[in-house]
């Protein structure tokens, strides 16, 4: 098998592994599993709250939920976080709350990432190790880089999670943030979540080399094209990029080949790009259902356990939505703290 770099991969298409031993309990699996699950009922939630009005805007992670496995492969007590808008699994595994999300959709007042002032699915929270996101696309490359940089100078045991979606690869950014991290060696973990379309632009519109992993070798780091269907396998290339990270060997691009179930946001319509047959064949690459499968196999996954599972995130959800529908809205007189600076004060 090929490599680019010193994890497993393969240039021309996603990498083709044996089934991965892991080192997690059958506990650890399902929880796992469970927050995939929950990505993935929180986002139908927003979906349907969007088309009923009651949302203004919303932006989906269906079927990156295999994206998971990276993170439960980093520390929540240790690293930090500079995600882009579809990691609401990354979020949730480092301690933001359904309820938390949901009040971010509705720009109510309190919610930790903005307080109602930014668009939904931009994170942020220093309490959570959360580095706050911005709209401008790839920006978050060159960030993580300067985290990991600062970590790196106070010596401290740190491993910096970033993603962007395939289209952002084309920015400067990409390309300086993984330049600088391949000089300094910083403890980086640029994650590539390859939908195909950078919103209505297919891959093979925007870049001559289907694969994005091969890339890395201009950066002097290890570069891996895997499917983002089978969180366990996600999880143990991660596993071994964290390790490397930890070990000050340097960063690593991970590509994880997914499918979008979803349009690009509430304000697409990608039947105007994409077919039903399209749609109804990346549904075959699920990554709840192949994931559930691979559980299914090791034992540590029972119907009984996803039935029970299920019903306790529906619950969540409910409960979760209901308060964010009733918490009020931020006081209109304050739209400007924070934004300009108070009369007198000396900047």
């Amino acid at each position: 098998m090929e490599s680019n770099g010193n994890l497993p991969g393969r240039r021309g298409g996603v990498a083709t592994l044996e089934r991965p031993a892991v080192d997690l309990s059958h506990v650890e699996l399902r929880q796992m599993y469970e927050l995939m699950v929950l990505s993935r009922m929180l986002d139908e939630r927003m979906v349907l709250m969007n088309r009923a009005g009651r949302a203004a805007f919303q932006i989906s992670c269906q079927g990156h939920e295999g994206v998971t496995g990276i993170a439960f492969a980093l520390d929540p007590a240790r690293d930090w976080l500079v995600p882009y808008y579809r990691d609401l699994p990354a979020v949730l595994r480092f301690g933001m709350t359904p309820r938390e999300v949901l009040m971010s959709l509705l720009a109510k007042q309190g919610e930790p990432n903005s307080n109602g002032r930014q668009m939904p699915a931009h994170y942020g929270s220093r309490r959570l190790r959360i580095v706050t996101t911005g709209s401008p696309v790839g920006t978050q490359i060159p960030q993580a880089a300067g985290v990991a940089l600062a970590a790196k100078i106070r010596g401290e045991d740190t491993v910096v999670y970033t993603a962007i979606g395939e289209g952002g690869t084309s920015e400067g950014d990409f390309h300086e943030g993984l330049n600088w991290a391949g000089i300094y060696k910083l403890p980086v973990l640029f994650v590539v979540q390859n939908n195909h379309y950078a919103i209505s632009v297919p891959l093979e519109k925007q870049m001559a080399n289907q694969d994005i992993s091969a890339r890395a070798e201009g950066y002097a780091m290890p570069g891996i094209s895997i499917s983002g269907s089978d969180a366990l396998e996600v999880y143990r290339v991660a596993r071994e990029a964290v390790d490397r990270a930890r070990r000050g060997d340097g960063p690593t691009l991970i590509e994880i080949k997914v499918h979008r179930f979803t349009p690009h946001s509430s304000d697409d319509d990608h039947f105007q790009y994409r077919t039903k047959d399209e749609l109804a064949q990346d549904r075959q690459d699920d990554p709840l259902v192949v994931t559930a499968n691979r559980l299914k196999e090791l034992g540590a996954l029972t119907d009984e356990h996803e039935q029970e599972m299920r019903a306790r995130i529906r619950q969540l959800i409910n409960e979760a939505g209901e308060e964010a529908e009733n918490a009020p809205y931020p006081d209109p007189s304050e739209a400007f703290t924070q934004v300009y600076a108070p009369e007198g004060m000396t900047v």
